[in-house]
């Protein structure tokens, strides 16, 4: 049997088959005493060793600087999971550009514990089982065992996990509802951005609801609509493409078509992460957690006399 196949059926669900090849790769994992390849193959007799990732790995003050972990709104946590209102502008992990003040350095410093969720290999990534684009605000799960992060990334994967989102887009969408069904991948030639037009493209759905249209306020634009968005799948970028795909890019996205400025009240893309549904790890229970509105769109939409309270975000989730 491959290496990597015998540790994976040992550690299950605690471990999933890639975090155990990168458990092989870092060195963690020996044979007979020797260190071993994830596609080395295992024999009655041979003598498999797992080294412990050292619980702080993380938690190293160096990692980040007094004032690089931001605060963060958590709106549920317990003993598996952790739900936060992640706020736009913030990024989820540390990447190049961006190697501080990101919600992992947020979560690390009011949940230390999650250091022991390091990457084998000292990815800076401890429970983290989905993403928001930088500057997309709202609701997002965060793993806070081995065996929840198995079971998110598997109700991820299987598509159970139920995202709704808001965006406020350029123009009166004509149609009430519709799904749009266009892969979505790499463009050709600007390569941070998506596109629909992708050489390598993978498939994308999403149903979108209109739930208000706004009149332009000049003679020059044409207007807004708010719309509600739940995706099937959830590819890079993939809601901001496919709204700019029909020609209604959100509010504030340049990238997209959206322009920056978004009419004088975003300054980051229009989209929010209104809500997530999911089933508990542990106890199997169906969950769902709400992002308030933030203050961009609690303006945008008070400046159009249209009311958004807790009652009315509730329709918006649970309309058919």
């Amino acid at each position: 049997m491959r290496l990597d196949v015998f540790v994976s059926m040992r550690l299950a669900p605690e471990y999933s088959r890639s975090q155990v090849a990168r458990m092989i790769k870092a060195g963690l994992v020996t044979v007979n005493g020797a260190g071993a390849r994830a596609s080395s193959g295992v024999r009655t007799g041979d003598r498999v060793d797992v080294a412990a990732i050292p619980a702080g790995a993380l938690s190293d003050p160096s990692l980040y600087k007094e004032g690089d972990a931001p605060e963060i709104s958590v709106i549920f946590d317990d003993d598996e999971i952790i739900v936060v209102n992640k706020p736009a502008g913030m990024t989820v992990h540390p990447a190049p550009g961006h190697p501080n003040g990101t919600l992992v350095d947020a979560l690390l410093a009011r949940f230390p514990e999650l250091a022991a969720m390091a990457e084998p290999d000292g990815v800076l990534r401890p429970g983290i089982v989905h993403r928001l684009d930088k500057d997309t605000s709202g609701v997002m799960v965060v793993a806070r065992t081995p065996f929840s992060r198995t079971a998110l990334s598997r109700q991820f994967k299987d598509r159970t996990v139920k995202k709704t989102y808001l965006a406020i887009v350029k123009g009166k969408v004509a149609r009430d509802r519709l799904t749009i069904e266009r892969p979505v991948g790499r463009h050709p030639i600007e390569r941070k951005r998506m596109s629909v037009r992708s050489n390598a493209p993978r498939d994308a759905v999403s149903h979108v609801t209109v739930l208000a249209r706004f009149d332009p306020a000049d003679a020059d634009e044409k207007g807004t609509s708010l719309v509600r968005v739940k995706p099937d799948t959830g590819r890079m970028h993939q809601i901001r493409v496919h709204l700019a795909s029909i020609g209604h890019p959100c509010l504030g996205d340049p990238l997209y078509g959206g322009k920056a400025g978004g009419g004088g009240f975003f300054h980051r893309q229009a989209l929010h992460a209104l809500a997530l549904s999911l089933t508990h790890p542990r106890t199997g229970e169906r969950l769902e957690f709400v992002a308030p509105l933030p203050m961009d769109f609690v303006e945008f939409l008070a400046q159009k006399l249209f009311t958004a309270d807790a009652r009315e975000l509730r329709r918006w989730i649970e309309l058919s």
